[in-house]
């Protein structure tokens, strides 16, 4: 197996670099690196101390120098979303030019119950719920593993590696989270992280029975078209969650899902012909949900 080392030079991704034969016995490696230059020198800096550690112990280091600032823009995203969907781009074109298999990444238990709690602020269906996991073509070895062990092991082993210097400022949410609420979390729970993640695995789990039984009644739930049929969504024990499903790729917010659900409710229980739900329409990101007579319109 050829696996690819995302290595930023922080604390986490040093570890991975460090322990990687052990997390992946018999692999061949490599290590790439993305210069998102948001930091001027910094950035610079931890790009040359990557190539350094990748020279000193044999690995290939592939290097990517990106305009996140000027990607944001065009795409009309945030610096985190755009060097997101930067990174994974190249990673995925990396694996398919040089015939590697995986691409490892150095996510940790810490930053999986950050996403937990960024995704519950910001409303969530059970997916976001069940926090970060391996997906095709990346792996995330570490998510069992809490950031004070990572520490703990690299400081006992003499590593070195690079301090970011933003993650001492809190007004992204994220750093918000990590540098103001964990601390207190920790103060009620000190073992929260771990009980966070063994809350992910068992909605994961609950999660994977709900989607098992959406895919058993979705046939007949829309038209050839990909209208939705209400009468038979209505029909269904579960009805709201199978709409959340036929939808979520819509966008509705939150508060727009309850107004379209609570319509349906009414038309559902109340005297027939007393609630009229044609021509309702519902907005959502880059959509527009429309309600013609008794089909789910998706625009």
């Amino acid at each position: 197996m050829r696996i690819l080392l995302a290595v930023s030079g922080g604390i986490d991704s040093m570890y991975l670099a460090n322990r990687a034969p052990e997390l992946f016995p018999g692999a061949r490696f490599a290590v790439v690196h993305c210069n998102f230059a948001l930091r001027g020198t910094e950035s610079d800096g931890d790009e040359a101390f990557v190539r350094e550690w990748s020279a000193r112990h044999g690995l290939d280091c592939f290097v990517e120098r990106f305009d996140t600032r000027a990607y944001a823009a065009q795409h009309g995203v945030s610096i985190e979303m755009a060097a997101r969907e930067l990174r994974y781009a190249w990673f995925a074109q990396l694996c398919r030019e040089r015939g590697f298999d995986a691409v490892a990444v150095a996510h940790n238990a810490d930053d999986n119950a950050e996403t937990l709690l960024l995704n519950l602020l910001r409303g969530t269906g059970t997916r976001g719920l069940r926090g970060m996991g391996d997906r095709p073509g990346i792996v995330r070895p570490l998510l069992d593993t809490p950031r004070a062990a990572i520490r703990s092991w690299m400081e006992e082993h003499g590593c070195t590696w690079r301090e970011d210097s933003t993650n001492a400022d809190s007004t992204p949410r994220r750093n918000r989270i990590r540098n103001e609420v964990f601390p207190v979390f920790a103060r009620i729970n000190p073992a929260f992280v771990r009980t966070l993640g063994e809350d992910m695995q068992r909605i994961a789990q609950v999660d994977d029975i709900a989607d098992a039984w959406f895919r058993s009644v979705r046939e007949g739930l829309t038209t050839e078209d990909g209208a939705v049929r209400i009468p038979a969504v209505l029909a269904l024990e579960h009805w709201e969650y199978a709409l959340w499903r036929l939808l979520e790729d819509c966008s509705l917010s939150g508060p727009t899902f309850g107004k379209l659900v609570g319509l349906l409710r009414r038309y559902r229980t109340e005297p027939r012909g007393t609630v009229t739900i044609g021509g309702k329409t519902f907005e959502g990101t880059g959509h527009v949900v429309r309600i013609e007579k008794e089909l789910i319109i998706i625009q």
